[in-house]
């Protein structure tokens, strides 16, 4: 095993995990951008620990996404406007439907289109991260799903505020809008910052109401993708995030904790994709092909043009 290989391996992880936003500096390996590193590291090395990699990512998904549930709080998210509420609605079934009927149409892997349509209808990696499991998808299904997602999520936290000031939307219209359209949270999060205090509020609190369809996504996932001859798996990590969430909410834990496991949960998402990352062959990136990527970018336009004239249409 070439040992340049595991030292640049080694390096990478540490850069990841190192605490930049916890010593007061800013925190520049984002979970995109660490997957943009993997996959670099994927076309210039071959992974030197193959198991760890795999086994890693598979479980270190499932704790980052508990953890983000302690960042969340439920009363605030059944809190979120009418408006708001009925988008997400509309927005999860509609985009559900549209990537089932969009991949079939192009072909795509039944598994991969399906990750990609929750990924883009709810929240991004966490959707994804919680549906992948519960319909058994492979480590190739869940990188391309998680790759195709988190591009078009680095993308919208740096297109979507000028696109906003252009049309010289409100803070109430931008924060809806992010919400809706943005796969994941921390760019919903990061895009409503730089747009402004009350656009960051209320994205903040559609983006979560948006995410607890991951909830019901993951029931439903199991009718739809079990095995009949086999005895249905239950997803823990679920329960898990439902618990972490009420927890945080009613039992008056410290501001402190709970801050560090979200942190820690980011820090862990950011290492599950650049395992995910660096577990790409360029054979397997070459077998990908272009037909998710195109799958991911349709709904993307779907959900990003319609929400944006219904918001702009309906709220000040």
């Amino acid at each position: 095993m070439n040992s340049a290989s595991k030292i640049v391996y080694i390096s990478l992880i540490a850069i990841c995990l190192f605490p930049f936003d916890k010593l007061g500096m800013k925190q520049y390996v984002t979970p995109a951008v660490a997957l943009f590193i993997g996959l670099i590291y994927a076309l210039l090395f071959e992974c030197p620990y193959p198991t760890f990699n795999k086994k890693t990512s598979k479980y270190l998904l499932q704790v980052s996404v508990v953890g983000l549930g302690f960042g969340m709080n439920v009363t605030e998210s059944l809190k979120s406007g009418s408006e708001g509420m009925m988008f997400t609605i509309a927005s999860v079934f509609g985009v559900m439907f549209l990537g089932i009927l969009f991949g079939y149409w192009l072909h795509i892997n039944r598994k991969t289109a399906y990750l990609i349509s929750s990924g883009t209808a709810i929240c991004g990696g966490s959707a994804i991260a919680a549906v992948g499991p519960v319909l058994k998808a492979n480590s190739h299904e869940m990188a391309v799903s998680l790759g195709v997602i988190f591009i078009l999520n680095a993308i919208a936290l740096f297109i979507f505020p000028p696109i906003g000031r252009f049309f010289e939307m409100s803070d109430a219209q931008f924060g809806t809008w992010a919400a809706i359209a943005i796969h994941d949270t921390s760019s919903v999060v990061g895009a409503g910052e730089v747009y402004g205090p009350e656009a960051l509020k209320l994205a903040t609190l559609i983006k979560l109401t948006r995410a607890l369809w991951i909830i019901p996504l993951a029931f439903v996932t199991m009718i739809i993708f079990r095995d009949k001859t086999a005895k249905i798996s239950i997803p823990w990590f679920i329960f898990l995030f439902v618990a972490a969430m009420i927890v945080n909410t009613y039992c008056g834990l410290p501001e402190a904790f709970c801050e560090w496991c979200v942190w820690l949960a980011k820090k862990g998402l950011v290492l599950t994709l650049f395992l995910i990352g660096a577990s790409l062959s360029l054979k397997t990136i070459k077998a990908v092909g272009v037909k998710p990527l195109l799958l991911a970018i349709l709904l993307w336009i779907v959900i990003g043009v319609s929400s944006f004239f219904v918001v702009r249409a309906t709220i000040v």
